[in-house]
This record gives structure tokens, C-alpha cells and sequence, in this order.
């Protein structure tokens, strides 16, 4: 992402995003400052090895670093990499390989951006709360099965035994990446004994429908209000919902064609409308004939939730989560004799 010269005082105003970004310097060409979504920001340096590869180095956190101080070693790193130096191998050589957070960090940057916006999020938050906290400064040919079912096992008994399976999961998806990269030779998570799963099912009664429905009549933001009756109406996911746009749907038909982007199986899903859905959906173009988007505010958003989480609450639903609309409307088909 291009800027102007940067400053401390521009460095301290930018704000995060729901992923990770870089702000580059118009002085020095390759020198920028990158922003995570939790906040932290630290001055890089992008460059290109002789070899062709592509490398990132990391200088310093702001404000630990100012930008002129980084500025001014990030130009001569760039400097030695013209002369055919390579600061991130130097980097590892000097600590005698490569540790969990470079490989966290490559992860990071090249395999991350090929998951769901909600798997980034799952990922960087196991990173944050649990793998790094463990592993950060261990050397990556260092880690071995007893390190990783140490961690799995403080997870599990830290009453989380889910999200320990899925720490696991991730650690073994970033050693079978570091093989690919040449920095070990085995996955140190096979053979992990993992904990037991139970698919959770929560089904809503009519009674909690009509309690539900309820408190939609009374919430402030009509637009989400929209979107989760949607959702009760047809089974959709939130993904699809937010990001439905009106060229999907063929109200003559009454017929809601997915595309394969946004569905889960990554298959273009044609959906019928029943009537009462339908219904809302005519009234919804009528009111709003030029609109692309079904949802244009929730879609710049990415979510209903915020509604979501008042309209439960007044409902007294505090257990039911958003997906469970689709389990409600797939049981309740099934007891109506729908196949």
C-alpha cells in the first residue's frame, strides 16, 4: 500500500483492519511499517534475494523504534541486499536456525490469506493466546511430540478442550508447511492423542421461535433485523447472507442462487424461497429498486451480530447461536414431512 514520507505522528494514527497490512515509505523504497489487527505496528523492509526469493525483515516495533531511526537502518539493510547480502539468513544464521515465530510469521503471510476471514481470525488468536506464549523462541528443529502435547494437554485442562484439538491442527498444518520450506524434515504433532469432540445441536422450540421473533419486532437496527430473519426463513449461513446480492435471486421463480464463492462447499447452490420468504425479499426490492447489495450497510460490515447478541438477549436465548437458525429451520422442514 503506497503513502507519503512516513511519520511518527502518521505511524501513531493508523488504525487496524480486520487483517494485516503494510503502510510503504515514498523515501525508501522497500521500508514500511506494518499493522496488525490487534494493533501492533512494527517498520520492515520488503526486498527480493539474488536467488529471487522474497523476504521480509523485521526491524523494530513503534514507538520502541522511531521512524527515522528505522528509516535510517532499513536503507542500509536495502543497501547490503543490493550488494548481494541476505539480512533475514543472516538474521537465522546468527541464531542457529529459524524459531516458531518465523515460522509463525511466514505462515502468516503466505498461507494464511488462503483461508475464511473467520479462519484467520481462529488462527491468529491461537497463535496470540497459545502457541507463541509456548514456543516463540524455541527453535523450529527443536520442537518435538512432548513440547506439543505439553501444550495440548494445559489447554485441555485449562477447560478447553476443543480449541486444544484445534491448536494441535494448527501446529500440524505449520510443521507440514515448514518441511516444504526446508526447515525440518518430520511433523513433530503426529501421534497426538486428541480430545474427544461432540458436535453440539441446539435446536430452537416453536416457543423460542415466537419469543425470537418477538424481540425482532423490537430491535432498533431493521437492516440486521432483515438478514437474521433471512436466515430463519431459509438456512443460510451469515457469510452468505451478508454478502447476497440481488442478482442472486430470481423473485419471478423464487429461486436464490449462491455462488460458489460464498457457500461452504464451494459449489453454486440453488436455493427455492418459500413463500414467506419470498414475500420479504419482494418487499425488500420494492423498497430499495437500485440497491446491488440486499444488506449494503451489513455488507461493509461483514456481520449481524451485534443485533444478533440483543435480540437473543431479549429473547432469553443466551445459548443460541446464530448457526443454530439453520439447525431450527433444517428440523423443523424435517418435522413438517420436507425431505
Amino acid at each position: 500500500m503506497p503513502s507519503d514520507r512516513l511519520s511518527d505522528a502518521g505511524v501513531g494514527r493508523l488504525a487496524p483492519r480486520s487483517g494485516t497490512f503494510i503502510v510503504f515509505d515514498t523515501v525508501v523504497k522497500g521500508f514500511g511499517v506494518r499493522v496488525t489487527p490487534s494493533g501492533t505496528k512494527a517498520f520492515v523492509i520488503d526486498y527480493r534475494t539474488r536467488a529471487g526469493r522474497q523476504r521480509r525483515y523485521t526491524i523494530g516495533k513503534f514507538p520502541n523504534w522511531s521512524v527515522r531511526a528505522a528509516r535510517k537502518v532499513g536503507k542500509e539493510l536495502l543497501q547490503r541486499v543490493a550488494l548481494g547480502d541476505d539480512p533475514v539468513a543472516q538474521r537465522k544464521e546468527d541464531r542457529g536456525g529459524e524459531i516458531v515465530a518465523d515460522l509463525a510469521e511466514r505462515y502468516i503471510d503466505e498461507h494464511l490469506p488462503k483461508k475464511r476471514p473467520r479462519s484467520q481470525r481462529e488462527d491468529r488468536d491461537l497463535l496470540r493466546l497459545y502457541i507463541l506464549p509456548a514456543m516463540r523462541t524455541t527453535k523450529v528443529r527443536d520442537v518435538d511430540h512432548a513440547a506439543v502435547d505439553r501444550l495440548h494437554r494445559k489447554i485441555t485442562k485449562e477447560g478447553k478442550p476443543t480449541r486444544a484439538n484445534a491448536a494441535v491442527r494448527l501446529l500440524s498444518k505449520m510443521f507440514n508447511l515448514s518441511i516444504k520450506w526446508g526447515m525440518r524434515a518430520d511433523n513433530p504433532c503426529k501421534g497426538i492423542e486428541k480430545n474427544d469432540e461432540l458436535p453440539r445441536e441446539r435446536y430452537l422450540s416453536r416457543e423460542e421461535i415466537e419469543r425470537l421473533w418477538a424481540a425482532l419486532d423490537v430491535e432498533r437496527d431493521r437492516e440486521s433485523v432483515a438478514g437474521i430473519l433471512l436466515a430463519m426463513l431459509t438456512g443460510a449461513r451469515l457469510g452468505e447472507i451478508v454478502k447476497a446480492s440481488w442478482d442472486q435471486f430470481d423473485l419471478e421463480q423464487g429461486v436464490w442462487t449462491k455462488p460458489s464463492a460464498h457457500t461452504k462447499q464451494k459449489r453454486t447452490h440453488r436455493a427455492p424461497l418459500a413463500p414467506r420468504a419470498l414475500a420479504m425479499l419482494q418487499a425488500m426490492r420494492e423498497e430499495n429498486p437500485h440497491e446491488s447489495m440486499l444488506f449494503p450497510v451489513r455488507a461493509k460490515i461483514g456481520t449481524v451480530r451485534p443485533a444478533w447478541e440483543r435480540v437473543r438477549a431479549a429473547a432469553g436465548l443466551p445459548d443460541v447461536r446464530f448457526h443454530d437458525l439453520r439447525h431450527s429451520f433444517a428440523s423443523l422442514l424435517a418435522s413438517d414431512g420436507v425431505t
